[in-house]
């Protein structure tokens, strides 16, 4: 059994009931609109998201699921989808999950429109059910994947990232969804208790380990849809690039930057800078820190008694730093 299928199980059910659900907070009266969900929805990913929500709500409550959870889920994942949809219009994006994307499809102008959407299907399912403590959550995880964004751009012009602003940017880009994820979870059968903060925190630990993963994937660490070296052709300062600059001399910074800065389209001079980070310690200290996240997420779990949902947590865990794309 795949992985995947083994952290679903105990909440195959759930998941089951949930896209049913989902498919129904995206429906609209306007044929345009049900169409181009219907492509959306058919063309899902692993559901990571909802599946964080659904294990943390059981696992906190000994099994227990409520209308909020699915509500919860529901609302990340059509935010989630708003959000990748605008990336791709930011991107100039073509293809999302080896499909066509929405803006590939159906041009910007309508892919931003869906985006606004789908955000506001979200604000709303929250707000016709009271849910405002569960809008709170995902809504200070917007505000904060935008700010995220904002500030890789702007340190992305100057190089000028710091090992501890690198760790900003991803905990808002990557690990604040994740967080949100986890801290819904507990509080939509749980509101107000300690562990909508434990369970937000453990969200994050993982998301920082999710995403120097990430990372690590533009240094051809295995052979993954995404090419080699994208980071640094979009002069993207990532944590392996980060450790290796810092230990530089003069002469080797100096290369390096001016190979990000002004040579970051030749393809010959970016496999150099790939071979300069793998030789000089960049991934093992980069996998190092990931490992660092990853046990501290399992020792926040093991504060929970023993389940068949925490042991999925686990599985999602080490599937986070394990994975092959």
């Amino acid at each position: 059994m795949k992985i995947v299928e083994q952290i679903k199980q105990p909440i195959a059910y759930e998941m089951d009931l949930f896209e049913q659900k989902f498919q129904l907070s995206m429906s609209s009266k306007v044929a345009l609109l049900n169409r181009i969900t219907h492509y959306i929805v058919n063309r899902k990913g692993k559901q990571m998201r909802p599946m964080f929500v659904f294990l943390v709500s059981k696992m906190v409550s000994n099994g227990e699921v409520s209308e909020r959870t699915y509500r919860g889920a529901s609302v990340i994942e059509l935010i989630h989808t708003a959000t990748l949809v605008h990336d791709d219009v930011v991107d100039d994006s073509n293809r999302r999950r080896g499909f066509f994307s929405i803006n590939a499809l159906w041009k910007n102008k309508i892919a931003v429109l869906i985006g606004d959407y789908l955000l506001s299907k979200g604000l709303l399912l929250s707000i016709d059910n009271n849910d405002f403590d569960l809008l709170k959550i995902i809504s200070i995880a917007v505000r904060e994947m935008s700010e995220g964004e904002l500030l890789q751009i702007e340190k992305a012009r100057k190089l000028d990232i710091t090992e501890t602003v690198y760790y900003e940017i991803i905990r808002q880009k990557t690990a604040t969804l994740i967080a949100a994820c986890c801290s819904l979870g507990a509080a939509s059968v749980k509101p107000d208790s300690q562990d909508v903060e434990t369970m937000r925190k453990f969200g994050e630990l993982i998301g920082m380990a999710f995403q120097i993963k990430d990372d690590l994937f533009d240094y051809g660490a295995t052979q993954i849809g995404k090419p080699t070296g994208i980071d640094i052709k979009e002069q993207k300062m990532t944590l392996p690039l980060i450790y290796v600059l810092n230990q530089a001399d003069k002469n080797d910074k100096r290369w390096l930057i001016n190979s990000i800065k002004n040579h970051n389209k030749d393809t010959k001079r970016v496999k150099e800078v790939i071979a300069f980070v793998k030789n000089n310690g960049g991934l093992d200290y980069a996998v190092g820190k990931m490992k660092t996240f990853q046990n501290e997420a399992l020792q926040l779990l093991d504060t929970y008694p023993d389940s068949e949902y925490k042991n999925a947590l686990k599985l999602m865990v080490n599937y986070v730093i394990e994975r092959k794309k």
